[in-house]
């Protein structure tokens, strides 16, 4: 018998709530908590980031969504009424990664606020929320990749609640949202780890690596997955945007290194300062 899990979390007053929503909320509050604290270690205030919170969220769901839509954009001309029903999924990590950034930077310039050092408090975090998010694709059957045996699944030692939700119209598929979960999960380890050697990392390098870490391994796990946006039927959207990001963010950390006199990321200015 398949154990497949239900993407309905729980009825309330007769709205469906999907496990969905419940992770990609959970994985918010933990960014605002993870990065409030980072913050007052580099002498930022944690009201900055509840402040920027207020705005880069909603901001960042429009967003991924309109990144989704835009790449889906004749089921949504036909379908209109689909576009602002997103209950169900339809994010794009991109998208609101991209709107987020804006406002970041925006936010940062109106407050005279470091953008960089910012972009560098909030990395971690944010590559640990992707990692949770992920599962919220677990629930909705999304993310997945090509057709697979279940012996294959049985060989990569998961638990039998994930070999079983990754029966998806009549076939066992690759986990790559999992794939992805723990990639971005090492993520955040690394970078904290980096974070934390001290006179390793330049002010905006926390980020940079971010950058490449992430666009790293979203290029390869993009290129299994069976539901990928596309541009035509040539190239998959972020399996592009991952490699212009990847060189992008190379490229502009050895820049930053040879032309810029910059300081080191620096933990002990909030201790300073109390």
């Amino acid at each position: 018998m398949l154990l497949s899990v239900n993407p309905i979390a729980f009825n309330l007053f007769g709205i469906d709530i999907m496990w969905y929503a419940i992770i990609i909320v959970s994985a918010i509050v933990l960014v605002s908590w993870l990065a409030s604290k980072e913050a007052v270690k580099v002498g930022l205030r944690e009201d900055d980031v509840v402040d920027l919170m207020l705005w880069a969220l909603p901001i960042s769901i429009v967003g991924a969504r309109l990144y989704y839509v835009l790449f889906e954009l004749d089921y949504y001309i036909e379908n209109p009424g689909q576009i602002l029903a997103i209950r169900s999924g339809g994010l794009a990590i991109y998208g609101g990664l991209i709107a987020g950034g804006l406002v970041v930077y925006f936010f940062t310039r109106h407050r005279f606020i470091s953008t960089w050092k910012f972009l560098d408090v909030a990395a971690p975090s944010v590559i640990l929320a992707q990692g949770i998010g992920r599962w919220g694709n677990f629930m909705n059957h999304e993310a997945y990749g090509e057709v697979v045996s279940r012996n294959f699944l049985e060989s990569l030692h998961l638990p039998k609640f994930i070999i079983e939700n990754m029966y998806i119209d009549g076939e066992y598929r690759q986990p790559t949202f999992l794939y992805e979960s723990v990639w971005s999960v090492l993520g955040f380890v690394v970078l904290i780890l980096l974070r934390r050697k001290p006179n390793f990392l330049k002010e905006g390098e926390v980020a940079l690596v971010y950058v490449i870490w992430y666009s790293l391994g979203r290029f390869f796990i993009e290129g299994m997955r069976t539901d990928s946006l596309w541009i035509g039927d040539v190239i998959r959207v972020s399996q592009m945007l991952s490699g212009l990001l990847f060189v992008g963010a190379i490229g502009l950390l050895i820049y930053r290194r040879k032309k810029m006199d910059l300081p080191f990321y620096d933990r002990t200015k909030g201790d300073k300062k109390a």
